[in-house]
C-alpha cells in the first residue's frame, strides 16, 4: 500500500517551507530548528517528496520541497529506508514532466544527485526519461531533457562504464533532438553529447558522423544558446577528433566565422575558441593556413573594446589617489624557493627561483590576464588576442602577409579603441613574428613610445605591456639583425642610445602615471625591461631607483605589489651594483618605512619579504645595518607561526589555523640574508632568539612541502655561510634529508628534493672526510634518482653535482660505483654554466676517475664531451684534465686514434686546441 502522509505533520512542514523564504532573521532562525527537528523523523523525506508531488501547491514551496529532498538525499541515502526510497522515485518520476519549471528542475536534481553517487542505485530511470523525450508535450519533454542534461554532466563517466550498450543509443536519441521545434530542447541535446567528447566515449565515436551532420544542420539556429553549444561542441571535436570536421572545414569555419562577430557575447567568446583551439592543433596547421586572410581581421576586431568593456572603464581617469576597493586586493600565495643551476646560452638564473616555473606551459593565457582584467573571467578580448599569439607562434612571418596592413591602419587610427587594439596585436605577435618584424621596429618602438603619453589611459596601459614584450629588442638585437645592422660594438650602443633608453627613461614616467591601470602596467612592463636589461640597467639605476621611490610614496595597496616585484627584480638584474651607497639609501627607506608600518601577520608582508630578500642578496655585506632587525622579524614570525599551529593542532575548533606561507617567505628571507651577507651573518645564527637552528628542524619535518623546500634551502645557505654553528646539528639533519630522497617523487615534492639534493652538496663540501658514515646512504638514493629517466630535470642536475662533491670530499667510498653512474653524470652537467659548483662537482669526477680509471672506460666519450664544453676552466681543474686525457691516451697507445675517431668534430677540436690530444 502507498505511503499515505500525516494531515497534521503534512500542514505543519508546508507551512514551514513557505516560512523559509521570509526575510525576517528570527523567523529564519525558527523555521531552521523546526525543519532541523523534522529530519529527525524517518519519514521526513517522504514529506518532502509528497509536498513537491501536491499540484494544488505554490509551485515556489513544491521546489523548496524539492531541494530540500535533494540535500537531505545526499546527504542521507545510505541510511534512508528502502520503502521511503521507493516512494520518493515514484513522486521524482510523476514530477519530473511537471508543468511547472522550478518544480521540474528540482526533480532533475534530485535524480542527479542519486545517480551521481553511484548510477546503479535507480538505472531504471534512465529508461523512463528517454521514453518521456518521445511524449508529444513540450513540458514533458524540457523536464525529461533538463533531467538527462545534469546526468550527463555528473555522471558521464559511469555512463560510459555501467551502460555503455545502452550509451549508444541513448546518444542516437540525443542527436535525433538536435532538430526538435524546441530551442530549449535541442540546446539540451546538444549539451547532453557534449559531455561525451573529451573522454572518447566509444558510444559517442560509433555516432560521430550523425553527431557532426547533426550540427552542422544547427549552423543556422536561430537561438543564441544552441548556437552557443554547437561552438562548444565543434571546438571540442576539434580538440579530439578533427578529422571528423574536414570533409565540411569551409562551412565549419564559415559559422565560426559568422558566430565570432554575433552580437552574443557568449555565442562570441565559445566560437573564438575554436579559432585558438585551431591554431594548438599541429596536425591542422596545412588546413588552417587558406582561411588566415579571412581569420586575421576577425580576430582584430575581437580584440577592439566592447562598448560595455568601456563603459566599465570610463570613470577610471586619474584615480591614483583612490584607495583600492576590497575586490581590488586578490589574495596572494609565496612560491618557495628552489635551488636551480644555470645553463650555458641563457640569462643567470640566479639561486633560488619560484617553485615550478620551470616547465609552466600556461605563460600566453597569463600575459592576456595581466594585460586586461577588465573582468576576471575569460572574455573575447583576450581569447582574440591569446589566439593571434598562438598563430603567431605557428605560422611566424607567414602570418604577417595577412596582418600587417591592417596592423598599420589599426596603430594609426583616428579612434582610440583601434589604436589599443592595433598596438594589443602588435604584443600578441612579438613571440611568434619578431624576425619579420624586425625592419618595422626601428619605427614601431619609438611610435609606441610616444603612446605612452596618449590622452587615453587603456592606451598607455596596452602600451606599457607591447612595448615589455619588445624589451629585449631595444637592449640586444637578435644575432640576424645584429649582423644586419649593428655590426660593430659603437653600432650596438646607439642601437641602445636610440631606443633602449628613451624606453626607459619613458617607462619611468608612465610609472609615476595618475592612473592605477597605467601604474600597473608600467611597472609591469620595467620589471621585464629589468630581467632583459641585466647589467645594462646599470648607467639608469639611479633614475629608475628615484623612481620606484616616489612610487612606494604613491601607490595603492595593489600597486604596491607590483611595486615589491619591481624593486626585487631589479635586485636580482644587476646584483651588487646596487650596493654602492648612494643607492643603499633611495632603496632603502621606503622599504624600511613599509617594514615599520606592517604587521607580523599581515598577508601583505610577503612580497615585501620576496622584494627584501632579493635587496638582501644583492646588497651582500651592505645588508649588514639592517640584517639583525630583519633576522629577529623573520624569527619571531616563525615561531609565532608555529605555536599557533600547535595550539590549533590542539583544538582545531577554537583556534583557526594559521597562513603556513609566514613561515616559507620568513625562511626564505633568512635565506637571502644569508646568501647576501655570507660569513657576516655567522654571528646572527646563535645571538637572537629563538635560535634559527632549533626551529629549522622543525620546518624540515612539516607536512607542507613548500616549507620543507624552503627549509633545506636554508639549510643549505647557512651550510656555505655559517657552517660551524650548523655542524653540531648534523646528525640530526642528515637523516632527514636522506629520508627526503625516497621515491617515489610526485609534483609536490620536486622542489623540496631538489632542494634537500642540493643542500646535501653544501653540507659536504665543508663537512670533507666526517662525511664518510653518510656517503652510502645518500649513494643509495642519489644514483637512482640520477639514472631514472622520469626523474625531473632539475633534480638530475643537482644530484649530479652533490654525488660529484661526495666524490670531491670521500672519493674512495664513491669511485667503485663510478660506472653505474657515469653516463647520466656527464650528460647533466655538459651544458650547466662554468662555476664554483661545476667546478667542484668536477674535481670530485677527477679524483674519483684517478682512483677507478676502468670505472670510466666504457663511457670514455661522454666524458671527453662533458670536459670540451667547458668554457671558462680554471688553471687547477684545467691542468687536472689535462693529466687525466693523457693518461688515458698513454695508457690506450695505438688504440687511441680509434677509440676517439667517432667523437663529435667539436670535441675533437677543443681536445686538440687545449690538450694537445
Amino acid at each position: 500500500m502507498t505511503w499515505q502522509p500525516r494531515a497534521e505533520d503534512l500542514h505543519i512542514l508546508v507551512q514551514l517551507l513557505k516560512d523559509s523564504t521570509a526575510s525576517d532573521n528570527v523567523v529564519q532562525r525558527d523555521v531552521r530548528q523546526k525543519l532541523e527537528s523534522f529530519t529527525r523523523v524517518p519519514e521526513y523525506p517522504n514529506y518532502l517528496a509528497c509536498i513537491m508531488a501536491m499540484s494544488e501547491l505554490e509551485p515556489s514551496t513544491r521546489a523548496i520541497a524539492g531541494l530540500t529532498l535533494k540535500n537531505y538525499v545526499r546527504l542521507h541515502i545510505e541510511i534512508m529506508q528502502p520503502q521511503s526510497v521507493a516512494y520518493m522515485k515514484e513522486c521524482v518520476i510523476r514530477v519530473v514532466s511537471d508543468p511547472q519549471e522550478p518544480v521540474r528542475a528540482a526533480a532533475g536534481s534530485i535524480i542527479t544527485t542519486v545517480l551521481s553517487q553511484d548510477l546503479r542505485r535507480w538505472p531504471e530511470v534512465l529508461q523512463v526519461l528517454m521514453e518521456l523525450i518521445d511524449r508529444p508535450e513540450p513540458h514533458v519533454v524540457e523536464g525529461a531533457f533538463g533531467a538527462l542534461q545534469k546526468i550527463c554532466e555528473d555522471s558521464a563517466q559511469q555512463l560510459e562504464e555501467f551502460q555503455s550498450q545502452a550509451l549508444s543509443f541513448m546518444i542516437q536519441k540525443f542527436i535525433q533532438h538536435f532538430a526538435n521545434p524546441n530551442p530549449k530542447v535541442r540546446a539540451s541535446a546538444i549539451q547532453c553529447v557534449n559531455q561525451f567528447v573529451l573522454m572518447h566515449s566509444q558510444g559517442l565515436i560509433v555516432n560521430m558522423e550523425p553527431y557532426v551532420q547533426g550540427l552542422y544542420a544547427r549552423a543556422s539556429d536561430p537561438h543564441p544558446t544552441v548556437r552557443k553549444h554547437v561552438c562548444q561542441a565543434l571546438v571540442m571535436i576539434l580538440e579530439v577528433y578533427p578529422e571528423a570536421l574536414v570533409p565540411q572545414l569551409e562551412d565549419v569555419v564559415n559559422f565560426m566565422l559568422y558566430c565570432t562577430q554575433g552580437e552574443d557575447d557568449e555565442v562570441a567568446l565559445e566560437a573564438c575558441e575554436f579559432w585558438l583551439s585551431f591554431a594548438e592543433q599541429d596536425r591542422m596547421k596545412d588546413h588552417l593556413e587558406p582561411f588566415l586572410p579571412r581569420i586575421v581581421p576577425v580576430l582584430l576586431k575581437g580584440m577592439v573594446y566592447s562598448e560595455e568593456d568601456i563603459a566599465i572603464l570610463a570613470d577610471e581617469g586619474e584615480d591614483a589617489a583612490v584607495p583600492d576597493s576590497a575586490q581590488d586586493i586578490k589574495p596572494r600565495h609565496h612560491k618557495a624557493r628552489t635551488h636551480a643551476l644555470d645553463h650555458e646560452g641563457t640569462p643567470g638564473a640566479g639561486q633560488a627561483q619560484s617553485a615550478g616555473n620551470e616547465d609552466s606551459d600556461d605563460e600566453d593565457e597569463s600575459d592576456f590576464d595581466d594585460e586586461d582584467d577588465v573582468y576576471t573571467e575569460w572574455n573575447l578580448r583576450k581569447c582574440s588576442a591569446a589566439a593571434m599569439d598562438v598563430m603567431a607562434t605557428v605560422f611566424e612571418n607567414d602570418l604577417l602577409v595577412h596582418l600587417l596592413p591592417r596592423l598599420k591602419e589599426e596603430l594609426f587610427h583616428p579612434d582610440w579603441e583601434h589604436r589599443e587594439c592595433g598596438i594589443l596585436a602588435l604584443g600578441a605577435i612579438a613571440e611568434g613574428c619578431l624576425p619579420g618584424m624586425m625592419q618595422h621596429l626601428p619605427q614601431l618602438v619609438p611610435h609606441m613610445i610616444i603612446c605612452l603619453s596618449d590622452a587615453q589611459p587603456l592606451v598607455r596601459a596596452i602600451t606599457c605591456w607591447t612595448l615589455g614584450r619588445y624589451a629585449g629588442w631595444t637592449v640586444h638585437p637578435p644575432a640576424v639583425w645584429a649582423r644586419q645592422y649593428c655590426g660593430t660594438e659603437a653600432q650596438l650602443q646607439l642601437h641602445r642610445e636610440n631606443y633602449f633608453r628613451p624606453l626607459v627613461l619613458t617607462l619611468l614616467q608612465t610609472v609615476l602615471d595618475n592612473n592605477k591601470r597605467v601604474q600597473e602596467a608600467a611597472c609591469s612592463a620595467l620589471a621585464t625591461v629589468e630581467e632583459e636589461a641585466m647589467m645594462e640597467l646599470i648607467p639608469y639605476l639611479e633614475p629608475v631607483l628615484s623612481t620606484l621611490a616616489l612610487a612606494f610614496q604613491k601607490y595603492q595597496h595593489k600597486n604596491l605589489l607590483i611595486l615589491y616585484d619591481a624593486v626585487g627584480t631589479l635586485a636580482d638584474s644587476v646584483g651588487s651594483a646596487l650596493s654602492e651607497d648612494r643607492y643603499i639609501n633611495v632603496l632603502m627607506q621606503p622599504l624600511v618605512r613599509k617594514w615599520q608600518l606592517i604587521d607580523d601577520m599581515d598577508r601583505g608582508i610577503f612580497p615585501l619579504f620576496e622584494c627584501m630578500s632579493s635587496v638582501a642578496t644583492a646588497l651582500g655585506g651592505k645588508f649588514a645595518p639592517f640584517a639583525t632587525e630583519v633576522w629577529q622579524r623573520c624569527l619571531r614570525i616563525i615561531q609565532a607561526t608555529l605555536q599557533l599551529l600547535q595550539s590549533h593542532a590542539q583544538h582545531p575548533d577554537a583556534i583557526e589555523a594559521p597562513d603556513k606561507d609566514f613561515i616559507v617567505v620568513s625562511l626564505d628571507l633568512l635565506s637571502g640574508v644569508a646568501q647576501g651577507m655570507n660569513t657576516l651573518v655567522e654571528p646572527l645564527v646563535p645571538q637572537l632568539q629563538p635560535p634559527v637552528l632549533s626551529l629549522l628542524p622543525i620546518c624540515m619535518k612539516d607536512p607542507s612541502p613548500e616549507v620543507r623546500q624552503s627549509a633545506y634551502a636554508l639549510l643549505g645557505d647557512l651550510a656555505i655561510s655559517a657552517f660551524a654553528h650548523l655542524k653540531p646539528y648534523l646528525n640530526q639533519y642528515l637523516p632527514e634529508l636522506i629520508g627526503q630522497l625516497s621515491p617515489p617523487i610526485d609534483q609536490t615534492r620536486v622542489s623540496v628534493v631538489n632542494n634537500a639534493v642540493w643542500a646535501v652538496g653544501e653540507i659536504s663540501l665543508k663537512y670533507d672526510r666526517e662525511m664518510q658514515p653518510w656517503v652510502h646512504p645518500l649513494l643509495e638514493r642519489l644514483i637512482p634518482l640520477l639514472t631514472n629517466p622520469q626523474t625531473p630535470k632539475a633534480i638530475l642536475e643537482n644530484a649530479a653535482i652533490t654525488i660529484g662533491r661526495l666524490g670531491y670530499v670521500c672519493p674512495d667510498l664513491v669511485a667503485p660505483h663510478l660506472q653505474t653512474f657515469i653516463q647520466p653524470w656527464c650528460e647533466n652537467l655538459r651544458l650547466i654554466r662554468d662555476n664554483l659548483e661545476k667546478e667542484s662537482a668536477f674535481q670530485g669526477m677527477c679524483r674519483m676517475i684517478e682512483l677507478n680509471p676502468n670505472g670510466v672506460m666504457d663511457k670514455f666519450a661522454y666524458f671527453c664531451d662533458a670536459v670540451a664544453q667547458w668554457n671558462r676552466v680554471s688553471p687547477e681543474l684545467n691542468k687536472t684534465f689535462e693529466k687525466i686525457l693523457h693518461g688515458f691516451k698513454n695508457g690506450w697507445g695505438e688504440s687511441w686514434n680509434q677509440i676517439v675517431k667517432d667523437f663529435p668534430v667539436f670535441v675533437k677540436q677543443r681536445l686538440a686546441e687545449r690538450y694537445a690530444l
